[in-house]
């Protein structure tokens, strides 16, 4: 019993450093591929591919559980899943102008409008004084990081202010919707990703991104398509996005809902640790401070829920049952999870 108990331990453990792992890392490698690999539209559609392959090789070999593709269900999930793209899409073009510090401020706001959006269309009940004071303590923390913003560009604030829209109706409207469809987590993932995948090449035709990437295709290296490096960010930020996807949801399985949402916080602190580390580009100290605030609201807020919020029904599989207490449930890192590539990144 003792040894069964100990090999659980080590297994548990494995599972939440392996999540926290990827969690904190990948907004930072997100930021190295986009920066080494300047289309973001190909560099998200690789992210969905290797997710959809992922999720749909393991399931071939009996590691997960993922609802088969079926059009009526495709139907059903492609208005979310064109949201979802849209998050994905600003999330990207947000770190393409922007250093890692400002993703997070403004990842960290997502509370505030959430909160909003779900009394003004949702009809829940107003927040408590509580919550309350956690979005007010995020709000100054969010106003005080830009105010000092040395990096500060129209450009970098107009993808956040686009991304902060996106990710808020991505939330409200799966919250709303999709978790109703019957969908398994897997399901859920693989859905997201090869949707988001067959919605790709309209993208590349609006935004004009292919034009640049035939160039590069043409220019004989002198692009930075096949440049060593620019490989090596991709596929980093490509694995890392399934990794994250399969560690967030096993640990979600291992452990309680308020212990996955304690390491979630822990790993914002991780990411600014190590973008501070290893990059040249992040905020002043005073930024940093209202960096770090804005994080500790999202730390009394998702207290102030925890308990409140209750799941809504969903279908697991006997092969892989989930607990329910998932980022868009409390309104965590649903993007860090996404992983950039659903990111189940990192949206």
């Amino acid at each position: 019993m003792s040894a069964m108990r100990s090999k659980q331990y080590y297994a548990t453990s494995s599972l939440v450093v392996g999540y926290a792992l990827c969690s904190s890392l990948l907004a930072v490698i997100n930021k190295f591929a986009i920066t080494n690999f300047n289309y973001p539209g190909l560099l998200t559609a690789l992210q969905y591919l290797t997710s959809t392959l992922g999720v749909w090789i393991l399931g071939k070999f009996g590691f997960l559980h993922h609802d088969p593709f079926t059009f009526e269900n495709a139907k059903k999930f492609l208005p979310a899943a064109f949201v979802f793209y849209l998050a994905i899409f600003t999330n990207t073009n947000l770190l393409r102008h922007a250093n890692v510090d400002t993703f997070i401020v403004f990842r960290s706001c997502t509370p505030l409008l959430v909160a909003v959006a779900d009394t003004a269309f949702r009809k829940q009940p107003c927040p408590s004084k509580l919550t309350f004071l956690a979005l007010i303590v995020i709000l100054g923390g969010a106003f005080g990081y830009v105010a000092t913003d040395s990096g500060f560009s129209l450009t970098a604030y107009s993808w956040a202010l686009a991304y902060l829209v996106t990710i808020t109706t991505e939330m409200v409207y799966i919250k709303h919707m999709v978790t109703n469809l019957g969908l398994n987590t897997w399901g859920f993932v693989f859905y997201n990703n090869l949707l988001s995948l067959m919605m790709a090449p309209f993208f590349w035709i609006i935004t004009g991104e292919y034009v640049d990437v035939f160039i590069a295709m043409g220019s004989n290296g002198k692009g930075n398509l096949f440049h060593p490096v620019a490989l090596v960010a991709v596929s980093l930020s490509c694995v890392f996005g399934l990794l994250i996807s399969f560690f967030g949801f096993a640990a979600r399985k291992a452990i309680s809902a308020t212990a996955f949402t304690v390491t979630g916080v822990v790993n914002k602190f991780l990411t600014v640790a190590i973008n501070v580390l290893i990059w040249d580009k992040h905020a002043s100290p005073f930024g940093l401070g209202c960096l770090l605030m804005t994080i500790a609201g999202g730390v009394l807020y998702q207290q102030s829920v925890t308990g409140v919020t209750s799941a809504p029904p969903q279908r697991d599989s006997a092969v892989s049952k989930q607990d329910n207490g998932n980022d868009q449930d409390n309104y965590g890192d649903s993007d860090e999870e996404k992983g950039m590539s659903g990111k189940i990144s990192g949206v």
